[in-house]
């Protein structure tokens, strides 16, 4: 996939969306917006990632290189069988997508500015429901259970574990980052 955003470039365009929020909307990002993503999910959105995929196809022995582009039609036909709303930056991706958002900036807050452009909700919860790293849903972490080395003790601060891979998170410096550029600071 090339990067199709050029001089020529119509800017950030919504087809098929009015209005989006993450408890009813749900996304597919092309292998450009890897970052996104992550972004999305912290705002509580449904956002697959095209390289993030596990239903691909793989080699002869069924292994799938996760790093490998799935392909415009793959993409399309995923998007339209999960009823999802394409983000790309491809010109002619979006336009044969049935409901997509066409971006124009590169970095994750501007691409966040331009979601909010056409409509999307985009703010972080008090609790997460989505875990950055995989997508998968999210549950509270109680007091007695344990945890890795790397988080805070849950007597210490609110965690949350991923329901899917296992990974532990709080709302610390990362969090707070986040919020603040959501909320207008540095880019």
């Amino acid at each position: 996939m090339t990067d199709d955003v050029g001089a020529d470039h119509p800017g950030t365009v919504a087809s098929g969306v009015d209005r989006a929020a993450p408890d009813d909307t749900a996304l597919l990002l092309d292998v450009m917006l890897g970052k996104l993503a992550t972004y999305l999910r912290m705002c509580g959105y449904d956002a697959e990632y095209a390289l993030d995929s596990e239903d691909e196809a793989g080699d002869s022995e069924g292994n799938r290189d996760p790093r490998t582009d799935p392909g415009d039609d793959s993409l399309l036909a995923r998007a339209d069988a999960e009823r999802r709303v394409l983000l790309t930056r491809d010109v002619r991706l979006a336009e044969r997508a049935s409901r997509s958002v066409l971006l124009a900036e590169r970095e994750p807050i501007a691409q966040l500015r331009e979601l909010e452009s056409v409509g999307f909700a985009v703010s972080l919860d008090e609790e997460p429901s989505r875990c950055g790293a995989c997508n998968g849903c999210v549950e509270a972490v109680g007091r007695d259970e344990p945890v890795p080395d790397y988080a805070p003790g849950p007597g210490e601060t609110a965690l949350w574990r991923c329901r899917d891979c296992g990974q532990v998170f709080w709302r610390g410096s990362h969090w707070r980052d986040v919020e603040a550029r959501l909320n207008g600071g540095e880019q």
